[in-house]
């Protein structure tokens, strides 16, 4: 480093051949921690699909905020179409228990039908709120399926009083 802030130009300071000889030793190095870091990736997208839907660079933010899961709330719209942001339980603040869609200035709360405690693997515990989603929106579906046959108000305030 010295030799460099010494050398005011970078051919002049480059012309070493102690750096000439390491460079291309770095160079494998550095493509190799690469295909291990996309090896690592691809394990997880593996796990989780919807990481897909994310950049590289996404993914690892998102892999490294994992144990705090509040850490991960912008993200859930790059991860899920509807989700704009969880709702995690005042008490215990791993515990998931809506998920919250804001589309066109409304914004629409779907309550689980079971929490989904945000803990261990990110991949792992987003999963568990896939599938939930999917339940908690059945259960939801089959409510507002059922109402309807027996409902005596107009259409309109069946489709209010369902999310959409």
């Amino acid at each position: 480093m010295e030799r460099a802030n010494e050398t005011k130009t970078v051919i002049g300071c480059c012309t070493n051949d102690i750096l000439r000889q390491s460079l291309p030793t770095l160079k494998d190095q550095l493509e190799l921690c690469q295909k291990k870091l996309n090896q690592y990736l691809e394990q997880k997208k593996q796990i989780f699909p919807r990481f897909y839907f994310c950049s590289n660079d996404t993914l690892l933010k998102i892999l490294s905020v994992g144990s705090n899961p509040n850490e991960v709330q912008d993200d859930f719209e790059n991860l899920f179409e509807a989700i704009s942001k969880v709702t995690f339980d005042e008490t215990n603040r791993k515990l998931i228990i809506n998920i919250v869609s804001v589309m066109g200035g409304c914004e629409e709360i779907i309550t689980f039908v079971e929490p989904v405690l945000a803990d261990g693997n990110i991949e792992e515990w987003m999963c568990k709120v896939e599938k939930e989603m999917q339940r908690s929106m059945q259960t939801v579906c089959a409510a507002a399926s059922g109402d309807y046959l027996s409902y005596s108000k107009p259409l309109k305030d069946l489709i209010e009083e369902y999310p959409a």
